[in-house]
C-alpha cells in the first residue's frame, strides 16, 4: 500500500527580510486568535503567538510548522508573532457533510491517523472507519485502527472487516498493554480521531502521564479550553507527539474523489488507468467496464476497497 502525499493547502509563505531572525516552531494548540507553539519542536520551550498582519487570514492549525519572531521567552503575558507558515507535507481534511464545499483542515503534517474505535459502548461502526481511512489516504497520512474497550467485547470480529486493506490494527483498551501502540507512536506525529466516549482521552492519559498538566500549559492561550473542545498536541515521554482532537459526529468527504482513494493503493492505481472516463470503480451495474474487475486474483481486496468508495456516497451521523 502506498500513501499518496497530501496536497498543499496554501502557497509557501515568503519570509520578509526583517524576519530573517525568525525561529522555527510547531503549533500545538489554537484558541481565540492565539496559537500555542513550541520552539524547535521542543516541548520545554513553549511560546504564545499571534498571526502577523501580513499573513492575512492564512489558516494555521495544530501540527503546522511556522516561524516566529518577537518575545520568545515564553514568560506569562508575552506574545510572539507567526510570520511564516511552511507548506504542509500532509493534511487531514473533512467537510461538515458530503454536500458542503468548505474544507476544514483538522491537522497538518501528521504522519499517522489513529482511528480510535470502541468495540462496545458505543458499538463500533465500519462506516466511520472507512471514511476516516479515505481522508487519511487522500491527505498522505498512514491510517491505523486503534480498538478500545476490548474487555467488553473480547470476541468481536470487527477488525476482520478490514483484513484485506493492509491496515495496521492495535488494541489499546484499559487492560491492554501499550507496547505495540508505543512502538508505532514513538518518534512520529500522530493524530487521534474518534467519536466521544470511545476512550480516546483515557488512552491519551495513559500515553502521556502528565497530560492534564500539559494541556493546561499548551492551552494557555486566550482563556484556554479542554481537549474535548479543541485539538492539542502532547509530547510523548520517549519522543513524538500525539494530537488529541475533539470527538466527531460525522465526517464529510465532499473534497475527495474515487481516484483519490485508489491512488493510495499501488497495486490497483495502475489498473484504473484502463477504466472508461467517468468510472466510479464500483463495478457492475454502475460501472460494467471497470478495470478492477479484470484482477481476479485481487477480488477480495477490490471488494474491500469498494466499501471505502461506497462510503463516499453516504454521510451517516453517529
Amino acid at each position: 500500500m502506498r500513501v499518496r502525499p497530501g496536497r498543499s493547502s496554501r502557497p509557501r509563505t515568503k519570509t520578509r527580510p526583517e524576519h530573517r531572525d525568525a525561529r522555527p516552531a510547531m503549533v500545538v494548540s489554537v484558541d481565540r486568535g492565539r496559537w500555542g507553539c513550541v520552539l524547535d519542536g521542543d516541548p520545554a520551550r513553549p511560546v504564545v503567538a499571534m498571526r502577523a498582519r501580513e499573513l492575512g487570514r492564512t489558516p494555521i492549525v495544530v501540527g503546522d510548522e511556522v516561524e516566529v519572531v518577537g518575545d520568545l521567552s515564553g514568560r506569562p503575558d508575552t506574545l510572539a508573532r507567526i510570520v511564516r507558515v511552511a507548506e504542509r507535507r500532509t493534511v487531514l481534511r473533512r467537510t461538515a457533510d458530503d454536500t458542503d464545499p468548505f474544507e476544514r483542515v483538522v491537522v497538518g503534517n501528521a504522519e499517522q491517523l489513529f482511528i480510535v474505535v470502541a468495540l462496545a459502548d458505543p458499538p463500533p461502526r465500519t462506516g466511520f472507519v472507512e471514511r476516516a481511512m479515505v481522508a487519511a489516504f487522500a491527505g498522505g497520512l498512514t491510517p491505523v485502527l486503534c480498538l478500545t474497550k476490548h474487555d467488553l467485547a473480547a470476541d468481536s470480529q470487527f477488525a476482520g472487516d478490514f483484513a484485506d486493506l493492509d491496515l495496521s490494527i492495535v488494541y489499546a483498551g484499559v487492560d491492554d498493554a501499550l507496547d505495540t501502540t508505543l512502538e508505532l507512536l514513538t518518534g512520529r506525529l500522530t493524530c487521534f480521531l474518534g467519536h466521544s466516549g470511545v476512550g480516546k482521552s483515557t488512552l491519551v492519559n495513559r500515553l502521556v502521564p502528565d497530560a492534564a498538566r500539559a494541556v493546561g500549559e499548551v492551552s494557555g492561550v486566550g482563556k484556554g479550553k479542554h481537549t474535548s473542545t479543541q485539538s492539542v498536541a502532547l509530547a510523548l515521554p520517549d519522543g513524538g507527539w500525539v494530537i488529541d482532537t475533539p470527538g466527531v459526529r460525522s465526517f464529510g468527504l465532499a473534497h475527495i474523489t474515487p481516484d483519490d482513494v485508489l491512488a493510495a493503493f499501488t497495486d490497483l492505481a495502475a489498473a484504473i488507468e484502463d477504466c472508461p472516463r467517468g468510472c466510479t470503480h464500483l463495478g457492475p451495474p454502475a460501472d460494467p467496464e471497470c478495470a478492477l474487475d479484470e484482477l481476479p486474483d485481487k477480488a477480495r481486496r477490490v471488494a474491500a476497497i469498494r466499501l471505502l468508495l461506497v462510503a463516499l456516497n453516504s454521510n451517516e451521523s453517529w
